[in-house]
């Protein structure tokens, strides 16, 4: 198999390079990914000497770059987005660029190329909030922030390239990942390394939202599922099954670390702040597809190496 993986420098995505080049040594990877901040070519050093594993650092919004790459490939996992929603609030434009735009393009030379399967990779945040019972995939999508609405017309890009011209796309939407080489601005990785700098951690309003974590690996061995077994233009959640509200995790984090509740420093809500995200994940699961990981065992494991791997994540911080 020869397989394009953009954004693979990232969290989940070189996480899914790790996982794919150690399960199947034969098979031919090609990361594309532009080192924006969030991309840190040092989470692949271990495989980058590997004669089946290549990089091109570029932008997916670059047709020209995207062709060459795409010509060399069967199949894409299309990682690559600006995902934090934050930042997207303070300026949506670059989201819009890179997750619509970028997707675009990306499909376009999908298309020309003939690639025998497309994996989109959303995120659970298309839907919006509820505050009773889970989404479905067939379910209206009301993302609130411009990082999840910029998400969603990459989505109903990627369906459009399946229904019009028959491109074999395939859309995966997530629950909250963590694990090893996140970006330490998200939640876990940023609650982690702050008290490990015995800093106080800020949590949103009364901490009550609520979110469904998935260790990165049991995502990356769904997405390796979907690509094998996944039927092409459907749409298909993945989640961890473990709904914790943010002081929850938290509390968790400030046990492992034998931090108190002083560490906490309550902070004024984001704005238009989901309150809770929930998918219904029995379509993967009824093709075979489940979870592997405990959330405590998991977390646990995930503390452990910002630990160890301070030489990491430092630098990235500060």
């Amino acid at each position: 198999m020869k397989l394009l993986v953009t954004g693979g420098c990232g969290f989940i995505g070189s996480n899914f390079i790790l996982y794919m080049m150690n399960k199947y040594p034969d098979y031919k990877i090609i990361n594309l990914d532009k080192l924006t901040y969030a991309g840190n070519i040092l989470s692949l050093r271990d495989i980058e000497t590997n004669s089946n594993y290549s990089f091109v650092r570029g932008d997916i919004c670059d047709p020209h770059l995207v062709h060459k790459v795409m010509k060399n490939s069967d199949y894409v996992v299309h990682f690559a987005a600006e995902s934090h929603v934050d930042r997207s609030i303070e300026d949506g434009s670059i989201f819009v660029k890179t997750n619509v735009l970028g997707t675009h393009t990306l499909l376009q030379s999908a298309l020309e190329c003939k690639i025998k399967k497309f994996i989109h990779i959303s995120t659970d945040e298309v839907y919006g909030s509820t505050k009773w019972g889970s989404f479905k995939e067939t379910d209206i999508l009301t993302p609130s922030s411009p990082y999840s609405s910029s998400k969603a017309g990459s989505d109903l890009l990627a369906q459009s390239y399946y229904i019009t011209y028959g491109l074999p796309v395939i859309i995966t939407r997530c629950t909250n990942n963590f694990g090893p080489y996140q970006y330490p601005e998200k939640l876990i990785p940023f609650f982690v390394t702050n008290l490990l700098e015995d800093k106080k951690v800020p949590v949103y309003g009364t901490g009550t939202n609520v979110r469904d974590w998935i260790y990165v690996l049991d995502h990356c061995k769904a997405v390796d599922f979907v690509l094998h077994s996944g039927m092409e233009g459907e749409i298909y959640n993945v989640g961890g099954g473990n709904e914790k509200t943010n002081i929850e995790i938290t509390y968790k984090i400030l046990e492992l670390l034998r931090k108190d509740e002083s560490m906490i420093e309550y902070v004024k809500d984001r704005p238009g702040h989901d309150f809770r995200y929930s998918l219904t994940c029995s379509k993967l699961k009824e093709l075979g597809w489940e979870p592997e990981y405990s959330f405590d065992e998991a977390l646990e494991t995930t503390v452990k190496w910002y630990i160890e791997y301070k030489w990491w994540w430092e630098k990235l911080k500060h």
